[in-house]
């Protein structure tokens, strides 16, 4: 089972839509395994944002993602990453499908409510940069037999 990092955004945490976000991704039979709500700090959105931080705008992104805390998530299943960023929709949503977290939720390109990794290596490391092994949980899972054929899992 792959594992991908959704950060539910400041705008969607102020809108209080942290609940129908986290619904949509459980709704779609992905499995929570690590939750928590963080206020980040500078230290962490210049090692996350690293590839943007000589960009103008880079102020503009720090202040949003400071506006508030976020809630990061760690969602496992088949295809997470692929899975997740189908839901989520493209960066700028104006240009998101409805239908898609994005499209339903926000106008905006830096204020688009979500972020997800971007591929199964990015992932591993952005989880590693939010979670530390014991922030990881594991829980009896349900019949996967309803979810996925036999040889997906």
């Amino acid at each position: 089972m792959e594992r991908t990092l959704a950060i539910i955004k400041p705008g969607a945490v102020k809108r209080l839509l942290i609940g129908e976000i986290i619904t949509r991704f459980e709704r779609k039979s992905l499995r929570i395994v690590a939750l928590k709500m963080m206020q980040l700090s500078d230290e962490i959105l210049k090692e996350h944002y690293s590839h943007l931080i000589e960009k103008p705008f880079f102020q503009g992104i720090k202040d949003s993602m400071q506006a508030s805390p976020v809630v990061v998530c760690c969602l496992q299943g088949v295809d997470a990453v692929r899975v997740v960023r189908d839901m989520t929709g493209p960066t700028n949503s104006r240009n998101a499908a409805a239908g898609t977290i994005r499209g339903d939720y926000s106008m905006s390109v830096r204020e688009n409510i979500i972020h997800t990794s971007d591929s199964i290596e990015n992932a591993k490391i952005e989880l590693d940069r939010f979670f530390v092994a014991s922030d990881y949980c594991t829980y009896k899972e349900e019949d996967f037999s309803s979810l996925y054929a036999e040889d997906e899992f």
